[in-house]
C-alpha cells in the first residue's frame, strides 16, 4: 500500500470516496501476501460515516462483504484490513467492531486541508462525475395552458428546476423541458370561456359565468385583445367558425402568462414541446404503427375496473396497448369511441420523441393525482424504447397554503385558487423556492405565509440565509480588525489550517467534506430536498460554534491579537459560506450578505 501522505489526491474527489479507494487498494496487498485470493469483487465495499460519531470518522463494511468469497471470518479479515489501513498516512486508527465493521479515524490534517480545497474550488466544490456526461431530460411543470399557475404547480416547478440543477452538478448533460398540453377537451373549454369574455369586451352583459367554463378574471384581457383586433367578427358566428381561432390565440396568451409566472419564480426551460404539434406531425400514428408491428397493439374489451371508472374505460372493443407485457396491471386503451387518440397514446408518442432525441434517461415531475398513471407510462417507455430508455416519475404531493395556521383558498384573479404569482408577490421568490424543497416531494407540505418570513431558527430559509449573512459580517469585521490581512479566498486557503483543532471546528469541516457525497446521493435518488436538509445541518453547526464564541472569547472567529488563528477560522467560515452558496445555487436561491 502507498503510505505516502495523500493530501495531493485529486481535488475533485471527496474524502469518503478517497478513503473508499484506500480501503479497496489494500486488497491488492492482502492478495499479494496470500491472505485473500486475487480478483475479489469489491463492488459492494462501501465507506460511510457511522451513525454514532463516537465510533470514529468513517466505517467500512469491506470485511463483511468479502469474507465469504475470501474464505475467512469477517472479524479475522477485518483485523487484517485494519493492519493495512493503519499504515496509511491519512488514517490515525483502524479498529474492528461488531460483526466485522472496520471503524476509522483520520488524521486531523485530512480535515484541515479540506478547507483549502473548498476555497480553491469555490462553488465548483461538490461537483461530481456520477453522470459522466450522459444526457437526461427533466420534464416539469407542464401545466395545462388554461390559466395562471397555482401553488401546486409551483412545487413541481421548483422540484423539477432544482433536480435539473442537481443533476447538472452531478455531471449529467441536462435538458429542461415543458410539455404543452394544448389539445383535448379542456382547451376547447378554454376557447369557449375566452369567447364569452370577448363578448363581454364588446359590451354584452354576460351575467354569471356558466357552469363548466373557466371563471377567472385572467381571461378578460384575452377577450379584450381579440375584440380590439377583430371587432365583432366572431360575436354571432357559429362555434365551428371561431373555436380553432380562439383556441390558438388563448393558448398562446395562457402560455405567455405561465412563462411570466415561471420567470417570476426563476424557473427556466430549454425546450417547449406542443402536444398539438406532435399529433399534427403524425407521431401518434407512427408510434401505434410501430407497436402494432411488434404485436403490442390489439383490439379487445377490458373488464371494468373496481371503484370509480376512469375516463378512458369503455365497455366496447377498443384498440389496446399490451401494457401488461411490461409490468402494468392491465392493458390500456389507445383510441376513444369518437376515433380520437387517448391522452395515453399522445404521451407514448411524446416519450418516444424524447428517446429519439437521445434521452435514454427521462425524469417527469407530476402532481400526485397522476399516481395511477405512472405504471402505464413506465411500461410504454420500456416498450417504445425496446427497454433502452428509463422513465423515473417524481410525484409532488399537495401544498396546503395557510395564513397564520388558517387555510387560504380563494383568489379573485383565478376565481377558484390562489395563484403562484400571488404567493411570490407576498413572500418573495427565494422563500417560495426554499420552502418547496424542505420536504420530500412525496410528502404533503404546509406553506404558512406568516411563518415562512419569520426571523427565527424554526424558519429554515432564515436560518440558512442568516448563517451566510453572519459569515459575510465576519469578513467585514475582520477587515476592520486586521487591516493588513488578505481575505480573498486564495489567500485564506494559505492560512495555517492546522490551528483548527477544536472538536466543533473539526466537526464542521467533516460536514463540509460530506457535501460532494450529498450531491452524489441526492442526484442518484433524484431527491433535491436532500440539499435543503444538508444546508440546515450545516447552518446549525455554524450557528452552534458562533454561540460558543459568545460564551468563550477564545472560540470567536475574530481573536483579538491572534492574526494567524483569526485567518484560519475566517477561512473555515468562508468555506461554510461557499458550500451554502453552492447548495442554494442548486435550489435556485440567492445567498444574502445582510439580513433585512
Amino acid at each position: 500500500m502507498n503510505t505516502a501522505a495523500s493530501m495531493t489526491f485529486m481535488t475533485e474527489m471527496n474524502v469518503i470516496n478517497h478513503i473508499e479507494e484506500v480501503v479497496k487498494s489494500c486488497f491488492e496487498d492482502l492478495a499479494r501476501d496470500g491472505v485473500v485470493p486475487g480478483g475479489l469483487a469489491l463492488d459492494r465495499v462501501s465507506v460511510e460515516p457511522p451513525r454514532d460519531a463516537s465510533h470514529g470518522d468513517l466505517s467500512t463494511n469491506a470485511a463483511m462483504v468479502t469474507a465469504k468469497p475470501a474464505g475467512m471470518k469477517p472479524r479475522d479479515l477485518g483485523a487484517r484490513i485494519a493492519e493495512r489501513l493503519i499504515e496509511h498516512a491519512d488514517i490515525a486508527s483502524a479498529e474492528v467492531a461488531g460483526p466485522g465493521f472496520v471503524n476509522l479515524r483520520l488524521e486531523p490534517s485530512v480535515w484541515q486541508s479540506a478547507v483549502a480545497r473548498i476555497l480553491e474550488q469555490g462553488t465548483r466544490y461538490g461537483d461530481v462525475t456520477l453522470g459522466a456526461g450522459r444526457k437526461v431530460n427533466v420534464e416539469y411543470v407542464s401545466a395545462n395552458p388554461t390559466g395562471p399557475m397555482h401553488v401546486g404547480h409551483g412545487r413541481g416547478a421548483v422540484v423539477g428546476d432544482a433536480l435539473a440543477a442537481l443533476l447538472a452538478k452531478a455531471g449529467y448533460q441536462v435538458t429542461r423541458e415543458y410539455y404543452i398540453n394544448d389539445s383535448g377537451a379542456q382547451v376547447d373549454v378554454l376557447a369557449r370561456s375566452a369567447h364569452l369574455r370577448y363578448r363581454e369586451a364588446l359590451g354584452e352583459d354576460i351575467g354569471a359565468i356558466p357552469e363548466g367554463l373557466y371563471p377567472g378574471d385572467y381571461l378578460k384581457p384575452v377577450g379584450a385583445e381579440i375584440a380590439a383586433a377583430d371587432g365583432d367578427k366572431w360575436r354571432d358566428a357559429p362555434e365551428a367558425d371561431w373555436l380553432e381561432e380562439f383556441r390558438t390565440r388563448t393558448v398562446e396568451a395562457m402560455m405567455a402568462l405561465i412563462r411570466d409566472d415561471l420567470a417570476a419564480l426563476g424557473v427556466r426551460h430549454d425546450v417547449f414541446t406542443s402536444e398539438r404539434a406532435l399529433a399534427a406531425s403524425g407521431a401518434i400514428d407512427d408510434v401505434v404503427r410501430a407497436l402494432s408491428d411488434r404485436d403490442l397493439v390489439y383490439t379487445g374489451t377490458l373488464e371494468p375496473p373496481r371503484g370509480k371508472l376512469p375516463d378512458d374505460w369503455e365497455q366496447r372493443p377498443q384498440l389496446l396497448f399490451r401494457a401488461t407485457s411490461y409490468g402494468d396491471d392491465t392493458d390500456r386503451p389507445l383510441r376513444k369511441s369518437d376515433g380520437a387518440w387517448t391522452y395515453f397514446a399522445s404521451d407514448i408518442a411524446y416519450h418516444l420523441d424524447k428517446y429519439r432525441r437521445g434521452f435514454d434517461i427521462m425524469v417527469d415531475v407530476w402532481g400526485t393525482d397522476h399516481k395511477g398513471y405512472v405504471k402505464r407510462m413506465k411500461a410504454a417507455v420500456a416498450a417504445v424504447s425496446e427497454e433502452g430508455g428509463t422513465l423515473d416519475v417524481r410525484l409532488c404531493n399537495l401544498v396546503n397554503l395557510l395564513e397564520a395556521g388558517q387555510p387560504v383558498k380563494m383568489s379573485k384573479r383565478s376565481g377558484t385558487f390562489v395563484t403562484l404569482r400571488e404567493v411570490i408577490d407576498e413572500v418573495g421568490r427565494d422563500v417560495v423556492r426554499f420552502i418547496m424543497l424542505t420536504r420530500s416531494n412525496e410528502a404533503s407540505l404546509d406553506f404558512d405565509l406568516a411563518r415562512v418570513t419569520e426571523q427565527s431558527k424554526d424558519n429554515p430559509v432564515f436560518y440558512v440565509q442568516y448563517a451566510h449573512a453572519r459569515i459575510c459580517s465576519v469578513l467585514r469585521n475582520t477587515a476592520a480588525a486586521f487591516p493588513g490581512l488578505a481575505l480573498d479566498d486564495s489567500s485564506l486557503a494559505g492560512a495555517d489550517l492546522s490551528l483548527l483543532k477544536d472538536s466543533d471546528e473539526l466537526a464542521m469541516i467533516k460536514l463540509l467534506t460530506g457535501w460532494p457525497r450529498v450531491v452524489e446521493n441526492a442526484a442518484r435518488g433524484f431527491e433535491p430536498h436532500r440539499v435543503a436538509f444538508y444546508l440546515a445541518d450545516l447552518a446549525a453547526a455554524f450557528h452552534g460554534f458562533w454561540n460558543r464564541g459568545n460564551d468563550n472569547v477564545s472560540l470567536r472567529f475574530i481573536v483579538s491579537g491572534d492574526e494567524a488563528l483569526t485567518a484560519a477560522r475566517v477561512a473555515l467560515a468562508r468555506s461554510v459560506a461557499v458550500v451554502i452558496a453552492s447548495g442554494l445555487g442548486i435550489m435556485g436561491v440567492a445567498p444574502v450578505e445582510e439580513m433585512r
